[in-house]
């Protein structure tokens, strides 16, 4: 395994995602809410590669985030 050590990813977790127009972006201060395509109980989504590998779930304890991988996802040939 040693050798895939130094193979750099791109990693990616999603939480939701929306459409919005430059106009509304720019406008946006700090404290701004962009509301996602999602739920509180949807999965996020973990990518690697570009491509969908698990879902899961956000954790918070106290200052700490982190995800717990509830589902593996098969991929499709």
């Amino acid at each position: 395994m040693s050798v895939l050590e130094g193979i750099p990813i791109d990693l990616s977790i999603v939480l939701g995602s929306t459409n919005l127009p430059i106009r509304q972006v720019l406008k946006m201060g700090r404290g701004a809410m962009i509301p996602l395509d999602c739920g509180h109980n949807d999965p996020t989504l973990v990518y690697v590669n570009n491509q969908l590998v698990a879902k899961g779930k956000v954790l918070v304890e106290g200052e700490h985030m982190s995800l717990e991988i509830t589902e593996v996802v098969q991929r499709v040939r």
